[in-house]
């Protein structure tokens, strides 16, 4: 467990020097959001771009059309987090190639090779580094919510 915690914390880590560099180059932050994706359910943005980088919040199986919460396999569930990531970067001119890092949140690492065979369908050529985590609970109960960094 503690080389989990680890990823975790140097991804953190490196997330936070990332940002930092940004702040000091005097990097103008500014607001992602598109209604392809679903909207931020609290005080948070659906993605923010500094420079170069996007950060895209940790995505939820929220089917944006209806608003709905998809409460079905975890591979559908992953599947929508991930649509819901690919229309979030393209309202900013991104595809999944762009992104460089993910951070997974499962409520169960125990049915991660499902969720990992529907990642792996997003991600074919150059996948993005990545950490995994399984978390006690997760919002709204779900099985699976993703975050991701992506540069142009």
């Amino acid at each position: 467990m503690k080389t989990k915690v680890f990823a975790v914390t140097l991804t953190a880590a490196a997330l936070l020097a990332a940002v930092s560099n940004l702040a000091a180059a005097g990097a103008a932050k500014e607001i992602i959001a598109t209604k392809d994706a679903p909207a931020a359910i609290g005080p948070y943005s659906q993605a923010v771009r500094s420079g170069n980088m996007v950060f895209v919040a940790g995505q939820i199986p929220i089917d944006p059309k209806t608003g709905q919460l998809n409460t079905g396999t975890d591979e559908e569930q992953a599947a929508q987090v991930l649509e819901n990531i690919k229309a979030i970067l393209a309202a900013d001119g991104m595809t999944m190639d762009n992104v460089v890092s993910t951070t997974v949140f499962v409520r169960d690492l125990n049915n991660f090779a499902k969720i990992n065979a529907v990642y792996g369908t997003y991600f074919k050529d150059k996948p993005p580094a990545r950490a995994t985590v399984q978390a006690s609970r997760l919002p709204r109960d779900v099985a699976v919510e993703i975050s991701a960094i992506a540069v142009k």
